[in-house]
């Protein structure tokens, strides 16, 4: 069976891969979850983030931003002297601030998984040239919804964190041609075939 390069790292990433990547995500909170771990993860591994999910889903109440979006100074405190956890003030003060705009725009779009899908038209983007492994970092979409969210007053959310979120939430499929999972979302989920720089709109 073929799989993405990345996928064969470890036994860690091998599930994520299987069970997650690429996948769309329609629900918020698991939405917000792909969001904090992209954030966190700036600078650092993603093997990293997967060994220290656990950890991160007891610190800030299983990814639940309405709670998040509450805490306070005690809070900080709390999650960055528990053990195990990434001693980054400046990150969890940021993941804080962002569950704060995530719920602003809930209240403007009803959802936040209604904000992001309406940049694809409600479809995964199929890019050309990705399937072979011509993937870069970030596109100008990405670069799009980085700008507006960073005019919303999100933090830790540049075109390259996005473009990883949009990975992750199946807003594009970057699975390679022979990878099972790509057929896998192109049968059950709605798609659309870009050009490799064309834009949705």
């Amino acid at each position: 069976m073929g799989y993405c390069d990345w996928a064969s790292v470890d036994e860690n990433n091998r599930i994520y891969h299987d069970s997650e990547w690429g996948i769309p995500v329609h629900d918020d909170r698991h939405m917000f979850e792909h969001l904090f771990l992209e954030c966190m993860q700036c600078g650092l591994s993603w093997a990293l983030m997967l060994k220290k999910r656990e950890i991160f889903r007891e610190c800030f109440d299983n990814f639940d931003y309405d709670r998040i979006a509450e805490y306070g100074e005690e809070d900080v405190e709390r999650i960055l002297n528990r053990e195990g956890m990434i001693k980054s003030p400046r990150k969890v003060n940021a993941i804080i601030n962002n569950a704060r705009c995530y719920r602003e725009i809930r209240e403007e779009y009803g959802s936040f998984c209604e904000y992001i899908w309406t940049c694809t038209g409600g479809r995964t983007i199929l890019y050309e040239g990705h399937e072979d492994g011509e993937i870069p970092v970030s596109n100008g979409l990405s670069d799009r919804i980085s700008r507006d969210l960073k005019k919303r007053g999100f933090k830790y959310v540049g075109p390259i964190t996005v473009y990883s979120m949009m990975q992750a939430c199946g807003l594009i499929n970057d699975h390679e041609r022979d990878c099972p999972r790509r057929d896998m979302i192109n049968d059950n989920y709605p798609t659309v075939r870009l050009g490799r720089d064309e834009e949705i709109y």
